[in-house]
């Protein structure tokens, strides 16, 4: 994905997540702690707060989780689980937009992290966040594997370059119209 310029803004809001979602971002707010990627026509497509990376998807939730099950798999990594958290939400008649949560891994890019900071472990198996916001856009999100480094205390492990790369692989094979 190419995209023209980043936005930079500070101090993170409640309401951040929202303005990272929202339809049409064009310039860096000071109520937000964000960083988003905005492409040509000024839209959103990627934003990082809070540890987090966010993604848009041309696709809805149930679908863009689908492909992101199959891309996993094809690409080697075990899917643990497959988290409907608006079912489990139905189940005491409660509602949410459509969310859903992969949980996946692989020791071979998992040991690695680990043996730079075993704290890492309570960070994996990696997860992706694939959700509805109050407009109807369906997003996938994911830990920054910068923001781990940062977290554990491995500013040095280099290992967290491959994990990079792979994250953002899949999700920019996800999310390609």
């Amino acid at each position: 994905m190419k995209f023209s310029r980043w936005v930079a803004a500070f101090a993170l809001s409640a309401s951040a997540m929202n303005a990272i979602s929202a339809a049409n971002v064009t310039d860096a707010s000071s109520e937000t702690n964000a960083i988003s990627s905005v492409s040509e026509d000024g839209r959103v497509s990627t934003a990082v707060a809070n540890g987090l990376i966010a993604v848009k998807s041309p696709r809805d939730v149930a679908a863009t989780a689908t492909l992101l099950e199959e891309l996993l798999k094809t690409r080697g990594l075990t899917v643990f689980a497959r988290v409907d958290h608006a079912a489990g939400a139905a189940k005491i008649g409660k509602t949410l937009r459509p969310t859903q949560v992969l949980i996946f891994g692989n020791p071979a890019g998992g040991t690695p992290l680990m043996e730079c900071a075993q704290t890492m472990g309570i960070d994996l198996p990696q997860k992706m966040l694939v959700w509805e916001d109050d407009k109807g856009q369906a997003w996938v999100a994911y830990n920054d594997p910068a923001y781990l480094l940062q977290r554990h205390g491995a500013s040095t492990c280099t290992a967290i370059e491959g994990v990079r790369k792979a994250l953002a692989g899949l999700v920019e094979a996800a999310v390609i119209p």
